[in-house]
């Protein structure tokens, strides 16, 4: 499996269902509360360590999302993406990137667009039925519970740098 990762250079994620459990909190405030889980996004991080850009292509709107994504150094925060496939080619044209050297996780139908043009279609666990049949992956974990970080290790792995990237911590 690790195989299919290894041409990746850019990862690209949806936000609710991926990055999160897929709530939504809204209090009475008007505040809109999220819940990251911290392991994927350290495994972002470590990603950007060798090299692989990160990006996320996004329907909603979020001031919490534009916070997570500056707190996670990723670059390329695309929020309110009605045409995520539109934004999907305009990201790509400027990263002056291939889809063969894209990975996208979604879990809705609306993930798919983008899924069916990429080099690495992935579903996270509890994704839609109709997203799991186009993916050339399905996480373990469910969306917000680790299936981003899941996804980062078999990146880092399959492009032969888990002992370099894991060498700070094992001094």
């Amino acid at each position: 499996m690790e195989g299919l990762f290894s041409k990746v250079d850019l990862l690209i994620m949806d936000v609710d269902g991926v990055l999160t459990d897929g709530r939504i909190v809204l209090d009475g405030e008007g505040n809109e509360w999220k819940f990251f889980n911290v392991r994927d996004g350290h495994g972002i991080v470590m990603l950007h360590r060798i090299g692989v850009e990160t990006a996320i292509i996004t329907g909603r709107s979020s001031k919490v999302v534009a916070r997570r994504a500056e707190e996670l150094s990723i670059k390329h925060v695309c929020q309110g993406a009605l045409d995520k496939l539109k934004v999907y080619h305009d990201l790509k044209e400027r990263l002056s990137m291939q889809d063969d050297r894209i990975c996208y996780i979604g879990d809705d139908v609306v993930d798919i667009p983008i899924m069916t043009r990429v080099g690495v279609a992935v579903a996270v666990a509890d994704a839609h039925p109709e997203v799991k049949r186009i993916a050339h992956y399905i996480t373990e974990a469910p969306g917000g519970k680790g299936a981003v970080r899941e996804v980062a290790d078999l990146i880092i792995k399959a492009k032969g740098m888990w002992s370099k990237v894991m060498g700070r911590y094992l001094r």
